[in-house]
């Protein structure tokens, strides 16, 4: 027997499934309140209702707003859905419409991108692929022929080879001149949190941003072998639980520490989370008595039309065994190879990713660049040799702004978004281009784009911009 083929039989050999459950109802749950803050705090008036125009994904430009009230009809989808998910039920279709509504919503408009948002559209996805809904679920109590206590090992290890890639790529682009060898952007962060309580004095240390970031770095890359190996897994789950809550309190980050905490209990086996199966035992009593209760009533039913079977008129919902092995394994294998790959593309590229932004997104590149910009935009009209210049505020809010200033795709798409403004008043052919001045990790403002180009005669593609010029 190969050594491809002993792997694949371990993958296929059955394991206690509390993991899963775990993982799915935390899941559900969190997905639930953040979709409730995220109402609650006003974010979707303020990022997709008010303002007049959104920075779109290349390739996603077709993606746009739905009118105000329906943006919140999508919302509170999400919200049941994310419910649905987190008790099991219809989980299939629970899951699926969570993915896509919540991926929809994501890609409004990229100004407001966060690694924790794509993780979820990423970890969404692949639980379609799932049985999470075989324990402690609705789906076991409407179908009982669902129930199962087992799963496949691969089921685990998917869950966790995904948490794993994020953490290791995440470390891995920490291994950079900056945050090794110059402490940033961690020492500018830590001077400002001065007052933080008891921590605050040592973050003015110099010696203490150093130690943060190194510890930081080697956390990340080695996390994950110290949660798969037993004897350590408990200390490194103290360790992911203090590590992201002292990120959470320090950092401006959402609902991403939380996500990790519970999402990383995937690593622990069923003995190690008995104190949860104690509450879903529970669970299972009153599902066995609710099962009971509708077979005894199926029964009696089926006795008056003189039948000697029980029957359910409940149809049994799509299962996996109707996704083939074959068919799974395909689409994990070319996801996980996808996972692998966006966050190395950034070598494709010439220069600093954290200066140029090209190979930015989707790439785990988390907390390592302090950026600041500003940028206004020249508009010339040739046959008439006038020219003026453009303040991006009259038309853009104030976080989109903030972050067009520094990123070239988002000042290349504004361009030809004044373009067409412009057009529409009567201007027949226009010259636009940008003066944007950034800083990086606290230096001095240099200048990000070549001033000379005419932004309307560029296209936005995965191709290098060579109108970026190299950074100083």
């Amino acid at each position: 027997m190969t050594a491809i083929e002993t792997l694949l039989r371990r993958l296929q050999h059955p394991t206690d499934n509390l993991p899963l459950v775990v993982f799915r109802v935390a899941f559900g749950l969190l997905m639930f309140a953040g979709t409730v803050r995220f109402v609650a705090n006003g974010w979707v008036e303020a990022f997709y209702v008010q303002p007049a125009f959104h920075f779109s994904y290349y390739g996603f430009g077709w993606v746009k707003p739905l009118p105000g009230p329906w943006l919140y009809v999508v919302y509170a989808a999400v919200a049941l859905l994310a419910l649905g998910v987190a008790v099991g039920a219809f989980y299939r279709a629970s899951i699926i419409g969570f993915f896509l509504l919540f991926t929809y919503t994501e890609l409004l408009d990229k100004t407001y991108y966060l690694n924790h948002y794509y993780f979820i559209s990423v970890l969404s996805f692949l639980m379609i692929f799932l049985p999470l809904n075989r324990r402690a679920a609705v789906d076991g109590l409407i179908w009982p022929a669902l129930r199962s206590e087992v799963a496949p090992a691969w089921t685990l290890a998917a869950l966790r080879l995904q948490l794993g890639l994020v953490y290791f790529f995440a470390g891995l682009a920490k291994l950079n001149p900056d945050w090794l060898l110059q402490a940033l952007p961690l020492k500018i962060w830590l001077a400002a949190k001065a007052d933080f309580p008891l921590l605050g004095p040592l973050f003015e240390a110099g010696w203490f941003a150093y130690a943060m970031s190194w510890s930081g770095a080697l956390y990340d890359l080695s996390i994950v072998f110290w949660l798969l190996y037993r004897p350590t897994r408990l200390p490194a789950y103290l360790a992911v639980i203090g590590f992201h809550l002292l990120t959470g309190l320090l950092f401006n980050i959402g609902m991403f520490p939380y996500i990790m905490i519970a999402c990383t209990l995937v690593f622990f086996s069923a003995d190690e989370l008995g104190w949860v199966n104690q509450g879903f035992h529970k669970v299972k009593t009153i599902g066995r008595q609710f099962s009971g209760h509708v077979e005894r009533r199926t029964w009696n039913v089926a006795s008056h039309d003189h039948t000697s079977r029980p029957t359910s008129h409940v149809p049994r919902p799509t299962s996996l065994k109707k996704l083939t092995q074959p068919t799974i394994f395909v689409v994990l294998t070319a996801f996980f190879a996808l996972q692998i790959l966006l966050p190395l593309r950034h070598w494709l590229y010439p220069d600093n990713v954290l200066w140029t932004e090209e190979g930015y997104r989707f790439a785990w590149k988390v907390m390592l660049a302090e950026k600041t910009g500003h940028v206004t935009f020249t508009i010339t009209e040739p046959a008439s040799g006038r020219s003026w210049d453009v303040f991006p505020a009259a038309y853009l809010t104030y976080q989109q702004e903030k972050q067009m200033s520094f990123q070239p795709d988002m000042i290349l798409e504004f361009a030809h978004y004044l373009e067409q403004q412009f057009r529409q008043q009567g201007f027949a052919d226009l010259e636009i281009r940008a003066e944007a001045y950034v800083s990086l990790n606290g230096r001095p403002s240099r200048l990000l784009l070549d001033p000379t180009v005419d932004l309307t005669r560029r296209a936005n593609t995965l191709a290098h911009q060579d109108w970026i010029l190299p950074s100083p």
